[in-house]
């Protein structure tokens, strides 16, 4: 696989990318996602264009835990609601929200993300610096409905872009030769090192295992769509690649992931914040996700009702001096 600089992407790649993706999504769920899938639709009704499924529920193919669901709207207009919660749709977009159903006798729960199909497609592209939404949908996701052919198209293509705009910012930091391990390891580490959510080394390497037939088949078609000399190269079976890449572009992109680290825990935070108004029972949300993740849990101040968005400062605070999240 060798291109000369400056030819356009391979159209025969996106086109290849968006028919492996839209396989690989189509793969069987459990019907407890399935039942929250169909919750959702009765919730947004026509307003939904697609709801997509994601994260270690749809890995794993179970509904125990708090899945990840994605409900793609054509406009937050079209949302019912007041204008101060029409407001927050659009700030900071995607908006997350909790969800529970009865299902068999069971208790199912979902955290679950609202946002437009323009934001979605603008969130995934080059255009976005931030890792939020292309960091995560680069990875395998269910399409667990879509509206018609056209909303089906959106989707697969913001799919695909998702994969070739993260293997676009990974490639320039690693080293010249390297295989489709070496790229998704080190690119989630990076994508959830800007996040409030540290995972250890040997939590990524599983992820990555787990999943390696897609990583390896999206790193392999990717490659013909982003913009750099890569050359493929066969050694005992398992395919690695080698790019030419001036060093300038290396420090650049480099200096690029240092900036998105403190630039998207910032947003993070706010994104926590934000939840606060728009999840149920948001501060408890709020401090579950950062035990979840780091394993540490503090007792809530008394005068949290009285000033939530103080103490919760204050806890976001004390959880970072006690290393909770850097």
């Amino acid at each position: 696989m060798q291109k000369e600089q400056g030819l356009p992407n391979s159209r025969q790649g996106w086109t290849r990318l968006t028919s492996f993706i839209e396989q690989y999504s189509a793969r069987p769920i459990t019907p407890g996602i399935r039942a929250l899938a169909d919750a959702l639709l009765e919730r947004y009704g026509d307003a939904a264009a697609a709801v997509l499924a994601y994260g270690s529920c749809f890995r794993n193919r179970t509904d125990e835990g708090l899945a990840d669901l994605c409900v793609l709207v054509d406009s937050y207009r079209s949302l019912p609601g007041t204008v101060w919660q029409q407001w927050l749709y659009r700030v900071l977009p995607p908006t997350v929200f909790y969800l529970e159903i009865p299902h068999n006798g069971r208790l199912l729960r979902a955290k679950y993300i609202v946002i437009s199909c323009e934001d979605f497609e603008r969130g995934v592209s080059p255009r976005r610096f931030y890792s939020y939404l292309w960091g995560r949908f680069a990875q395998p996701t269910g399409v667990l409905y879509v509206r018609d052919e056209y909303a089906a198209q959106r989707v697969y293509t913001a799919l695909a872009q998702a994969v070739v705009t993260f293997v676009g910012r990974v490639v320039p930091i690693l080293p010249s030769t390297f295989d489709a391990r070496d790229l998704w390891q080190q690119g989630l580490r990076l994508s959830y090192g800007t996040e409030l959510r540290p995972e250890r080394t040997d939590a990524v390497a599983r992820l990555v295992d787990h999943s390696f037939d897609y990583y390896e088949q999206v790193t392999r078609i990717g490659m013909e769509c982003v913009q750099f000399d890569v050359r493929l190269m066969e050694a005992d079976r398992t395919a690695r690649y080698q790019a030419a890449i001036p060093v300038s572009i290396r420090f650049i992109a480099g200096l690029a992931w240092r900036i998105r680290k403190v630039h998207g825990k910032i947003l993070n935070v706010l994104r926590l914040l934000k939840g606060l108004f728009t999840f149920k029972s948001g501060r408890d949300y709020i401090l579950w996700k950062i035990e979840r993740h780091s394993g540490m849990r503090v007792d809530v101040p008394p005068y949290y009702e009285r000033y939530p968005w103080f103490a919760t400062a204050m806890i976001l605070g004390r959880l970072y001096r006690r290393g909770a999240f850097r």
